[in-house]
């Protein structure tokens, strides 16, 4: 864009619309903002979802094809790319909208399909077996016979707020986000409020801190603005540490600008002039895309000195994370920042009164930032009328396992899980049975079908001894082995501990070489040793709450909590493990006993080529068998057999 133009759209979007409380514009104005929000197109405006989770999926060849399409064939069409409306699964997602036409929407646009899509949409018809949806757009004429966007089941459970921009707007265009309402709640806050006033404002919406602590945000943000300091902070952790969960990901790859205007009006409650964005390292595209939202609020004037006239200065800063998990524990994630090795602090004193260089900081991630800016726009009732008594507002949640849809969602505080997981994201892939769902990562708690009706809000999962975490849910089908999930974590978990405290460094460590014994058929075990292995499955369960009880920091606090959830609720897989030495899941590879049927076995020869072990014998068009003692149960031949004569037991 020329700086004329960049110059006068600034001028225009900043003093005619940002600035106008009414909404009401003249006819000029009118036009030029439904252009901008491509309310109303005057040539075909393609749409592909670059979100990670797009570009995994493929998006990129996607759009390198339609670029190619639009090229070779002279049409005059806008590119835009956005970011993933939440349905994952379905991507590469790929919208078209013709002038007069509403914007539809086609799954899995992989490069070899994008050609057929568009040729069917630019002749008027529409791609039966692609198409997903078409968006409400009031004044556009309607595709018959394809379902509204809002209809279908993925969707119609949501209540979106925080995402309601998400694969709708490009994430990279300021002008998109401000004329849809952004950064007026900014100007609202800065020009009318006093600091104190929009703590207030928070504490009464009864906003929560959506990092898994539940922490009243406006309370907490009282106590850094009472704390006495010449300087304060504040940090918005986009560090997002869980494996399973990437709602913060998500959130600032579709709707940056939503993150940086809650971050401002955050910045202005506790006084502070300095705010920095941690993210962790590997998240090329999200520290990109919010470098780019950083800049061009500068330009606007929204971010920098004296922001609209009101002597509020802000700066705002990228930090990048090495990924360590216990950055995700406040204290060592501001010893990080510090530029030390990351490990936790004793509390009190707390960061909100003693942080980042000792000076009073307040931390909230993505999703409590993203609430922000509806909190004020709305108030503080219209957030209180969403959720539960004790749990307000809407919350992010990722689906991913072994679910028929995956992706990310924003439901009402106190929906239950079984609505997430049948009527939302379509019930266990396959058709297997669930078995249980894995409720905040590594150190979260696995739920048993029986406690599906659970409400999701932070008072009823405290009850069944859960916490609600970042949000990320891991749906677990018939096939998973409980005794080896607990295995997996409590490795993650022992690796990712900072070794500052015994009870986590130790106790981690004694809890992994315990469940590896579980998981585990002994091999020339003298009596003294298989004494010691039992012994040690005795005190599982009482190290456990040693650790959660003696632990520094969240991360040793929570650490047991995947054994502790599976021994309250799988005791039985537990028993079988170590008494019958059998992993009826057939996961735990140690404990499997491979057998050949002579009856379906032809003596084909392919898994005695393919044992690593050589623990197959036999002879060409001859019935095989497996030397059990060579046999180290890695399943090749299992995997190899064409005839289903290689079973396990």
């Amino acid at each position: 864009m020329p700086a004329t133009d960049l110059t006068d759209n600034r001028a225009f979007l900043t003093e005619k619309v940002i600035k106008n409380y009414s909404g009401i514009f003249d006819k000029a104005s009118t036009e030029r903002i439904a252009g901008i929000k491509r309310d109303a197109v005057v040539k075909p405006v393609i749409y592909i979802g670059t979100g990670t989770c797009g570009v995994i999926s493929g998006a990129g060849a996607t759009l390198e094809r339609v670029r190619k399409y639009i090229s070779e064939n002279n049409i005059d069409a806008i590119i835009a790319e956005v970011g993933c409306n939440g349905f994952c699964s379905a991507e590469p997602l790929l919208d078209i909208q013709l002038p007069g036409k509403t914007r539809l929407c086609f799954h899995h646009v992989t490069n070899d399909k994008a050609e057929d899509v568009l040729n069917s949409v630019l002749h008027h018809t529409v791609h039966p077996d692609l198409v997903l949806g078409q968006y409400k757009q009031a004044g556009l004429e309607e595709w018959p016979s394809v379902p509204m966007m809002d209809e279908l089941p993925w969707f119609s459970r949501q209540t979106r707020h925080i995402l309601k921009n998400a694969g709708i707007i490009s994430p990279v265009s300021i002008e998109e986000y401000i004329v849809r309402g952004g950064y007026k709640s900014l100007y609202k806050t800065v020009l009318n409020y006093p600091a104190d006033k929009i703590c207030e404002i928070v504490e009464q919406s009864e906003l929560k801190g959506r990092a898994g602590g539940g922490f009243l945000t406006g309370k907490k943000w009282k106590i850094a603005l009472d704390t006495a300091g010449d300087q304060k902070y504040l940090i918005c952790n986009a560090d997002e540490s869980d494996p399973g969960a990437f709602m913060d990901r998500a959130v600032i790859e579709s709707d940056p600008h939503r993150v940086i205007e809650g971050l401002a009006i955050a910045s202005y409650a506790i006084g502070a002039s300095q705010a920095i964005i941690y993210v962790r390292s590997d998240y090329e595209n999200p520290l990109n895309i919010l470098s780019n939202a950083i800049r061009q609020a500068r330009e606007y004037g929204l971010l920098g000195e004296d922001i609209f006239g009101s002597g509020f200065n802000l700066s705002v800063s990228l930090s990048k994370g090495a990924g360590a998990f216990v950055c995700g524990e406040e204290t060592a994630l501001v010893t990080s920042l510090e530029g030390q090795r990351g490990l936790p602090r004793s509390k009190p004193p707390y960061p909100a009164e003693k942080g980042l260089w000792g000076h009073p900081t307040v931390i909230n991630n993505v999703e409590t930032l993203a609430n922000i800016p509806g909190i004020l726009e709305n108030g503080p009732a219209w957030f209180r009328s969403m959720g539960t008594q004790s749990s307000k507002g809407t919350k992010l949640f990722s689906i991913a396992g072994k679910s028929a849809s995956t992706g990310f969602i924003e439901v009402p505080m106190g929906i239950s899980f079984s609505s997430i997981i049948y009527d939302i994201a379509g019930g266990v892939k396959d058709g297997k049975a669930l078995k249980a769902v894995l409720l905040g990562g590594p150190s979260g708690v696995c739920i048993p079908e029986a406690e599906l009706e659970t409400p999701l809000d932070f008072e009823a999962l405290n009850g069944i001894g859960a916490k609600l975490g970042l949000g990320g849910l891991i749906i677990l089908d018939e096939k998973t082995c409980m005794v080896n999930l607990a295995r997996y974590f409590i490795d993650f978990l022992q690796k990712e501990s900072c070794g500052k405290c015994i009870p986590c460094r130790e106790g981690t460590k004694k809890m992994l070489d315990i469940l590896n014994g579980i998981t585990r058929r002994p091999k020339e075990e003298t009596a003294h040793e298989t004494l010691e292995r039992f012994k040690g499955v005795v005190q599982l369960e009482d190290l456990a709450h040693v650790i959660s009880d003696t632990s520094l920091c969240g991360l040793g606090k929570n650490a047991p909590n995947p054994v502790l959830s599976s021994l309250k609720w799988f005791r039985e897989e537990f028993e079988e493990h170590i008494f019958d030495r059998r992993c009826a899941a057939g996961v735990c590879q140690d404990l499997r006993t491979f057998y050949i049927d002579v009856d379906h076995c032809n003596g084909c020869n392919i898994c005695q080529k393919k044992c690593p072990e050589i623990a197959i014998i036999g002879s060409l068009r001859m019935p095989h068998f497996i030397i059990e003692s060579k046999c180290t149960g890695c399943g090749i031949c299992f995997d190899v057999c064409k005839f289903s004569a290689i079973n396990f037991k």
